[in-house]
């Protein structure tokens, strides 16, 4: 059971691994490799929640004084896939240099833009620097989350492994405690064959006795 855990754990881990470094890309890619990313790496969050589900069923078989470290463990493989969602969606929402040229026109080489400006395409001149501005500042900003999610995902992750590491000593402990009782039994009952043996000796000479009399 637990073997069937661990690999559904590694192939998460490898997954997970695999769609953040997708998700970074994916706002500095040209329209057309930004929307086969995209495509790409949407089916590999659907083949994480799979694997969520999967790993949530064997942790329900799991007997349940052996549950809470695996439990603990989902919560936090939960937690990742939502922030890789999150992650997702601002990446997608992030402009990139397509957009940028979409919304400015073009690259300001044809002769229509070479022509004498006037009043009016100064306005709209000053009108797509502010809208570039913003472009950039939000592009700035989503980098910044970005990087902020990767810290928080590395601290969950050292607090859940800080975690399972408590829980396992506990575990050990317990084992050691009900060894420790069990070798009191054993101990107690070997004493206890040790008297009974004692009794049927003398036992067998008080037997011995009466037969020669």
């Amino acid at each position: 059971m637990s073997s069937d855990f661990e690999g559904y754990e590694q192939d998460f881990a490898v997954l997970t691994a695999e769609i953040t470094s997708k998700i970074a890309r994916v706002p500095r890619l040209p329209p057309d490799e930004k929307k086969q990313m995209v495509a790409n790496v949407e089916k590999q969050l659907e083949e994480a929640r799979e694997l969520l589900e999967q790993m949530d069923l064997e942790v329900r078989e799991i007997p349940p004084q052996s549950r809470g470290m695996y439990s603990n463990r989902m919560r936090s493989y939960k937690q990742e896939m939502g922030k890789l969602e999150t992650d997702f969606k601002r990446s997608r929402i992030a402009y990139s240099d397509e957009v940028r040229n979409e919304l400015l026109g073009d690259d300001g080489n044809s002769s229509e833009n070479q022509v004498s400006p006037s009043p009016v395409f100064g306005c709209y001149q000053l009108e797509f620097r502010h809208v570039n501005t913003l472009i950039k500042l939000r592009e700035e900003r989503a980098h910044l989350l970005d990087n902020t999610e990767r810290l928080e995902r590395s601290s969950r992750r050292l607090e859940a492994g800080y975690q399972i590491a408590v829980e396992t000593e506990q575990i050990g402990q317990e084992m050691l405690e009900n060894l420790s009782h069990d070798r009191e039994k054993i101990k107690r009952a070997r004493e206890r064959l040790r008297e009974t043996d004692a009794n049927l000796g003398k036992s067998s000479r008080v037997l011995t006795g009466m037969l020669r009399r």
